[in-house]
């Protein structure tokens, strides 16, 4: 019986994926960087591991006829991935549910703690060596909306409400959560706003979620809130953010992701005096790509036992449905 083919599409510069050594006699694997290597390899495989989402290359060298039979995504989100020939398929999809929850809470927090304790201040004082005492804020009784209550959300939750937090939390339809106060709907976002003290951010980017942010929302928001983001870019629009934060109305922005990755080394965002940036890293810990190669590994038995993967991917969503 032969080895079922594994494809890894890979970035140019990326190494390989740890832990898929471990699968040496039981698959067949190939890395594909380049173009030419990933449209020689894909008539051949049977499942397509996907690390760098070059996704107009693999729509263009896409095989017919398909063997691909699994698709995995080493992230949380997959809208990029869901290329027609992949959404209108019945090929399943599974992503890297679970492992960046934890790095995403702390950052969250971190986050929440600069602008709690005025933390810039502190910095750009520091270069002009001023002493200027002040008081800052509790982050006990203050009230958190997080917009995205799946597997991230729920851990930012757990963090916050650990530290006496007010959590609520929205998401496709309401629930009862034990990590939240409550799981309000989607549509009742415009309701919450004036609520908040923190807007935290975890949603993935579906068709209901791209543009969300807009200038009616950051008006909503209560003046002197902090807006976090560490879903995906395209959930704010950056000039509306941009208004917002230079009028006052917001008390600080903190940004993972951005509408246009890398940000240009020309935005106005980099020289915002609330702002904190960071290159789309909140998740990475040290030791995320082993991490990301046993999740692919312990799925790989699965799929070879006949049983059901983990992390199946609603295409109708853009994420696992049942967090």
């Amino acid at each position: 019986m032969s080895k079922p083919v594994i494809t890894v599409l890979m970035a140019e510069d990326e190494p390989s994926m740890p832990g898929l050594e471990a699968l040496g006699g039981q698959a067949e694997v190939h890395e594909a960087r380049h173009r030419e290597e990933l449209e020689a390899a894909l008539p051949e495989t049977e499942i397509l591991l996907v690390t760098d989402f070059r996704t107009e290359m693999l729509q263009e060298v896409w095989p017919d006829p398909c063997k691909i039979r699994w698709i995995h995504a080493t992230s949380a989100g997959v809208d990029a991935l869901m290329i027609p020939q992949v959404r209108d398929s019945d090929i399943p999809v599974t992503n890297a549910r679970g492992i960046f929850d934890r790095g995403i809470a702390e950052y969250v927090l971190g986050a929440m703690l600069l602008f709690a304790k005025d933390t810039l201040t502190n910095l750009s004082l520091m270069k002009e060596h001023r002493w200027q005492h002040r008081e800052t804020r509790l982050l006990r009784d203050s009230r958190a909306l997080v917009v995205g209550a799946g597997s991230i959300g729920r851990e930012v939750a757990t963090v916050l409400g650990a530290l006496g937090v007010s959590v609520v939390g929205t998401a496709r339809n309401a629930r009862e959560d034990a990590a939240f106060e409550r799981v309000h709907a989607q549509q009742d976002l415009p309701d919450l706003l004036p609520e908040a003290d923190y807007v935290i951010i975890t949603a993935p980017l579906t068709p209901q979620t791209e543009g969300l942010f807009d200038a009616d929302q950051f008006l909503r928001m209560k003046p002197g809130a902090v807006l976090i983001n560490v879903g995906r870019g395209p959930i704010v629009e950056t000039s509306a953010l941009l208004a917002a934060l230079q009028s006052g109305h917001l008390g600080g922005v903190a940004l993972d992701v951005f509408e246009e990755e890398p940000l240009h080394a020309n935005h106005p965002l980099w020289d915002e005096p609330k702002a904190m940036l960071s290159a789309h890293m909140a998740g990475d810990f040290i030791g995320w790509r082993a991490a990301l190669g046993q999740q692919f590994v312990d799925n790989f038995q699965r799929w070879q036992k006949g049983e059901p993967l983990n992390n199946p991917v609603s295409k109708e969503h853009g994420y696992v449905s049942n967090a």
